[in-house]
């Protein structure tokens, strides 16, 4: 038998791939989860390198194994990834079921003593939940070459986009390359509000569902140990969510405290939390103010061509305000504007003075709308988050702007603008 770590007192059943019908065939992991396990037996000095998505790829390695009946092989990738990787409470989880099974037939899932079970019971379940999670999310594959259907169109600057889906508990991570389809570069495990998702108000410990924007990146060292490796704050409450009222503040992207390996699904105070390697990925790969961050009960997934008919029907509506923009014809523009619109936090009728001397500015020009990118959200409303540099014929620049859209029966309305850069 291979020498015992120090464990957890929770060693159980909890994941034992076969009895949870969890087994995952070798295809069915992503493309960055395919990397070589570690040796059976590594020098106790060697203090491996973390790469984001290796300790869940290793412990599906180790589901895998138990799923063949290869329990010895299980047993010593199970021994060195809790070696290398001691915080991480799933994966000591299934090296203590296997070393119980060691000793003779485990009777259920979760075959503890009574008095074990009612001590730890809620972590027990905490890490089950976690477990059924990541192999849900790993058998249950995104669509080759699909994109979630909030995407129908990112601008070259948005090198990056980031889509959540808090039913499966996990992140994508996707690349925009100009001329390419977006994406798919990694997926990981995330933990989301203890009360669930749907933020509506300070305190309620949820998390926001919505269409954001990273903001800043906070350094690491200017924050807690609770949030491990750095943070990423998104503007959530965003225009749409304060048209309906909703409060709070704070949201951010954040990882573990350095004890922690990950969290359980549903464990934080509305903030998205990842492991710190998994968080290191992504810290290094998003660009702030220009970086999207979708966050949704279930993400449905589309062929980008699919999007191409929505993404030229819209970019006629905005053809058609730009038109009206360059008429300098102030009711004409109005019409593309709800009654209740604010541009840059001024009600319509304190702003419609500064849209005037905008129009007259601009009287005559053509407005051209660079870096166009356009986010669609739909629950109770179908909406649009739009993002372009709006610079009139004969200029070099002019303000980056976002308008928040909203759909009216058969029209589309602007119910915010304004501008960001």
């Amino acid at each position: 038998m291979a020498p015992a770590l120090q464990l957890n007192p929770l060693r159980t059943l909890g994941v034992l791939a076969c009895a949870a019908g969890l087994l995952v065939t070798a295809h069915a992991a992503p493309p960055h989860l395919h990397k070589p396990a570690a040796p059976a037996h590594p020098a106790p000095a060697a203090a491996p390198q973390v790469r984001d998505g290796e300790a869940e790829a290793r412990l599906i390695e180790v589901y895998k194994l138990i799923g063949q009946a290869r329990s010895r092989e299980a047993l010593a990738k199970a021994e060195v990834l809790v070696r290398q990787h001691p915080n991480f409470q799933l994966a000591q989880l299934v090296y203590g079921d296997l070393l119980m099974a060691q000793q003779g037939p485990v009777r259920a899932f979760g075959d503890v003593p009574e008095a074990a079970a009612k001590e730890g019971g809620a972590m027990l379940a905490e890490l089950r939940e976690e477990s059924q999670l990541r192999m849900r999310a790993l058998r249950e594959r995104p669509p080759a070459n699909a994109i979630p259907a909030q995407f129908l169109q990112l601008a070259p600057k948005n090198r990056h986009a980031i889509a959540i889906d808090t039913s499966r508990a996990r992140l994508y991570l996707f690349e925009n390359e100009p001329g390419q389809p977006l994406k798919l570069i990694g997926d990981y495990y995330i933990s989301v509000g203890k009360l669930g998702i749907e933020k509506a108000e300070e305190g309620d410990m949820r998390t926001p569902l919505g269409v954001y924007w990273v903001t800043s990146n906070l350094d690491p060292k200017s924050l807690k140990d609770f949030y491990g490796a750095g943070a990423l704050p998104i503007n959530y409450p965003n225009p749409y969510d304060a048209r309906r009222g909703k409060t709070g503040r704070g949201i951010w992207l954040h990882g573990t405290p350095p004890a922690q390996y990950s969290r359980a699904p549903k464990a934080t105070d509305g903030c998205v939390v990842l492991s710190n390697p998994d968080l290191e990925r992504i810290i290094k790969a998003v660009e702030v103010r220009t970086t999207p961050v979708v966050i949704a009960p279930s993400l449905r997934w589309v062929n980008p061509n699919s999007v191409e008919t929505d993404s030229r029907r819209f970019a006629d509506v905005l053809t058609a305000w730009r038109e009206a923009k360059a008429s300098g014809d102030i009711n004409r523009m109005l019409g593309f504007y709800t009654p209740d619109f604010t541009v840059n936090g001024k009600s319509r009728a304190d702003s419609q003075p500064l849209l005037q001397v905008e129009l007259n500015r601009t009287r005559g020009k053509a407005v051209e709308l660079k870096d166009l990118s356009y986010l669609r959200w739909t629950d109770s409303a179908d909406t649009m988050v739009v993002t372009f540099g709006e610079v009139p014929t004969g200029s070099r620049t002019g303000p980056v702007k976002r308008q928040y859209w909203v759909r009216q029966g058969l029209q589309w309305k602007i119910f915010f603008e304004g501008v960001i850069g």
